[in-house]
C-alpha cells in the first residue's frame, strides 16, 4: 500500500487571501487617526510571509512605529484564525484533481494539518472534501488544543499516525512548510515540499527535503513515478 500524508493549507487550500484580509484589518486597527500608512499590495505582502519576514517586520514596512508594530503582530495572531476569516480560503490550484488522481491510482491518502477540528470541517464541508479523506485517515488538533510551535505539534501528529495505521509498503509526506519536513524527516519519512504555500523555494531547501515540487498535482506526480507499480 503507497501512502501519501499531506497537509492541508498550502498543497489543498490557498490561505493567502485569508492571511492578507487579516494584514490589512490589523493595520487599520492599530494605525493612529491621520496617521499615513502604506498598505502592501497582496503579491508583495504574500512574498514577505513566505520569505518568512516577522509579522513585527511587516507592520514597520507598512509605516507603524515599534511599539504599533508589536500590537499588530499580536492582534494578528489573534485574529487569523477566527471564524468570520475562513470564507476568504479557496481551493489551491489543481488540488482537488491531484486528489482525485491520487485516489484513483489507489493511494491510501492522510490529511495532517494544524488546523483544529471545527477549522478543518469547516473547510471540508464547503469543498467536499471528505470523499478523499475518511475520518479515520485525518489528523488535526482538538478544538481546545493549545498551541506551541507547529514544529513541535506536528511531529506528535505523525507519531500518533504511525501507531495508528496500518504499514504502508511505501510513504511520503507532501508539505510546504518546516513543520512538514521536520515531522516526516524525524520519523525517516521521505517527503516532498511544495512551493503553492507559505514559504518560497530558499526557505523549504533550508530544511532539505527529499524533493522540490511546484504543487500538490506535481507531487503526485513524482511520487507515482518514483514508486514501482
Amino acid at each position: 500500500m503507497l501512502r501519501i500524508i499531506t497537509d492541508f493549507d498550502g498543497p489543498i487550500i490557498d490561505v493567502s487571501e485569508r492571511y492578507y484580509r487579516v494584514y490589512q484589518f490589523c493595520l487599520e486597527e492599530i494605525q493612529c487617526p491621520n496617521q499615513q500608512v502604506q498598505q502592501l499590495a497582496k503579491a508583495e505582502f504574500w512574498q514577505l510571509k513566505r520569505s518568512r519576514v516577522s509579522e513585527k517586520k511587516i507592520g514597520m514596512i507598512s509605516g507603524l512605529d515599534e511599539v504599533q508594530a508589536q500590537e499588530f503582530s499580536q492582534l494578528r495572531l489573534q485574529t487569523v484564525h477566527t471564524e468570520s476569516y475562513f470564507q476568504y480560503d479557496c481551493l489551491a490550484s489543481g488540488a482537488v484533481e491531484a486528489l482525485l488522481k491520487a485516489q484513483q491510482a489507489g493511494i491510501d491518502l492522510v490529511v495532517m494539518t494544524m488546523r483544529r477540528i471545527r477549522e478543518l470541517d469547516y473547510a471540508f464541508n464547503k469543498h467536499d472534501l471528505g470523499r478523499f479523506f475518511p475520518e479515520n485517515r485525518c489528523y488535526c488538533l482538538s478544538d481546545d488544543h493549545v498551541k506551541t510551535r507547529d514544529i513541535d505539534d506536528k511531529p506528535l501528529l505523525m507519531a500518533r499516525a504511525i501507531e495508528e495505521l496500518p504499514p504502508p509498503t511505501d510513504i511520503w509526506m507532501v508539505g510546504d512548510t518546516e513543520a512538514d519536513i521536520i515531522s516526516a524527516t524525524k520519523h525517516n519519512i521521505k517527503v516532498i515540499a511544495v512551493e503553492c504555500g507559505i514559504r518560497d523555494r530558499s526557505q523549504l531547501e533550508l530544511y532539505q527535503p527529499n524533493l522540490i515540487a511546484q504543487d500538490l498535482s506535481s507531487a503526485v506526480d513524482l511520487v507515482l513515478q518514483t514508486t514501482p507499480q
